[in-house]
This record gives structure tokens, C-alpha cells and sequence, in this order.
């Protein structure tokens, strides 16, 4: 049993970034983060993007707007920063108060500068199998499955869970590495019999120890993505405790697939400013 740290990973990673970042000529790569309101929990992760970008020498330009702003200024804002040619990506903090849809925000971002990899253009890229911005932590699943030293080719994967932003992106990207993918969901039958013949199991339903050592596979490969809170202590949708013996390698919660997530938000950000600079 190896328990992968998506903490360590990325500080790995993070590492390599630095020094990429120490070799540009000029201005630095630059992220615009927009936050609208005070909610606490996107005002901790907004200061954990910001953190995270100084530590690899990317500028972080945050916008702190008032819970009531309108649609309309929010676009504004969007479309001067899509003007911007010394803003490289922009990342609009979700959820965003009611009066604003979440949809026409994300839409409105520039396909280039679209470092959460969430536009229409982009997700169309991925299911085209293109070179795109691909979402952030469905990018971090593949740099753990990696660091796993696990091959993808050839293995029957299970995702469970189908959301836009981890279950299908990460099932379209384990099928480009010729992985054999089913998606499984809430309507699904016999998921603990489909889940123990998986060779890689992705967790991503958010339900709290869900997946106990019935639907684990002898030596099956583990990514848990659910975060739950359960006694005011975190923990995954896999009952880690339960599990952990079983498998050849899993990641824990937290510290596992959470640190990933704005690492890979960083790599997106480095590659808009070498794709704006004409840099390879």
C-alpha cells in the first residue's frame, strides 16, 4: 500500500514552475482573480491561489468586488481583463451570489485567458481531443496517477460521478491515455460490483466514507476527490481506514487531490503567458 500525497506532488511541481518562471525575460505571468462577496470559504481559497502564485513567481492580481454587484458590471470587468494584454489568465472565484449567473460568466472569459479550463471552447478542445486548458483537477487526478506509476493503457477505470468540472473531463482524458472508462452516477445499478472490478477508481460523489472495502479491487489504484466534513474534521468519499490496505496505491483526504487542484491552476496560468508571449 502507497499513500500518494497530492501535498508533496505539488511542491514538486511547484518546484519545476519556479524555475521555469525564473527563466522568462520581461514581465512575469500574470492571474487575475476575481472574488465577489465575502463567503468564507472562497475568501480562503482566493488567499491559497494568491499564496500559491508568489511561490512560483506569478503576479496575482486580485478584485475584490461587493456581494450586490450586478451581472452587468461583473462582465465589464470580465471583458477589461480580457483586453488586458499583461493579464494572462483570469479565474472568476465560484459560487457567485444569486443575481449573477454562474454560466454567462464563465462564457464570458476569453478561451485563452480561461485557466480553469471551464469555457464551452475549451471543453469542446478536451472532448475533441485537442490541446486546450483542461480543468484543474481532473489535471491533478492525471499528475497523481502518474506519480503512482501507473499506466492508464489498457485499464478499466471507474469514475463515479459525472460533474463538468472532475467526472467527465477526467474520464475524457483517462480515455486519451487509452484507459477503458465507465462513468458511473446516482442512477447507477450494481455500482459496489461495477466499482471492484475497477482497475483505477475515481471518487468524486461527494458522500463521506462511501466506498468501503467491498468496492475496492485487490490492489486497485485510488483517487479520492470528495471532500466531506463529518465532526468537524475532513475526510474523503473513500473510507480510508477501511480501504487502505487493499490497494496498490490511494490518496488520502486531505492533503491528497486538494493541493493539486491550484498547482495545475499554476501550470495553466504559466502556459497562457508562454502561448501569449509566442514562447515554446
Amino acid at each position: 500500500m502507497n499513500i500518494v500525497y497530492g501535498s508533496e506532488l505539488s511542491l514538486e511541481i511547484k518546484e519545476k514552475l519556479k524555475k521555469e518562471t525564473e527563466t522568462f525575460k520581461g514581465r512575469k505571468p500574470q492571474l487575475a482573480v476575481v472574488l465577489v462577496g465575502e463567503d468564507p470559504a472562497s475568501v480562503s481559497y482566493v488567499k491559497g491561489k494568491n499564496k500559491a502564485c508568489g511561490e512560483v513567481g506569478i503576479d496575482c492580481m486580485q478584485i475584490n468586488l461587493p456581494e450586490e454587484t450586478t451581472e452587468k458590471e461583473l462582465l465589464s470587468l470580465i471583458e477589461e481583463l480580457n483586453g488586458n494584454s499583461e493579464v494572462d489568465g483570469i479565474l472568476v472565484q465560484l459560487p457567485l451570489p444569486k443575481q449573477i449567473c454562474e454560466k454567462n460568466i464563465l462564457n464570458s472569459i476569453s478561451p485563452l485567458k480561461d485557466v480553469d479550463g471551464l469555457h464551452p471552447i475549451n471543453a469542446g478542445k478536451l472532448f475533441m481531443g485537442e490541446e486546450a486548458f483542461y480543468p484543474c483537477t481532473p489535471s491533478g487526478i492525471i499528475e497523481l496517477l502518474n506519480k503512482m506509476g501507473v499506466d492508464p493503457d489498457g485499464k478499466n477505470v471507474v469514475v463515479v460521478g459525472r460533474s463538468n468540472l472532475v467526472g467527465l473531463p477526467v474520464a475524457r482524458l483517462l480515455l486519451m491515455k487509452n484507459a477503458t472508462v465507465s462513468i458511473c452516477h446516482s442512477h447507477t445499478k450494481n455500482l459496489k460490483e461495477i466499482c471492484s472490478k475497477a482497475d483505477i477508481l475515481i471518487a468524486a460523489i461527494g458522500k463521506a466514507r462511501f466506498f468501503t472495502s467491498e468496492y475496492i479491487k485487490e490492489g486497485a489504484y485510488v483517487i479520492d476527490v470528495g471532500v466531506n466534513r463529518v465532526d468537524g474534521k475532513l475526510c474523503g468519499d473513500v473510507d480510508f481506514e477501511n480501504v487502505k490496505d487493499k490497494c496498490a496505491a490511494i490518496t488520502p483526504v486531505p492533503k491528497g487531490v486538494g493541493p493539486m487542484t491550484i498547482t495545475m491552476l499554476l501550470a495553466n496560468t504559466i502556459k497562457a503567458y508562454k502561448l501569449h508571449e509566442g514562447l515554446k
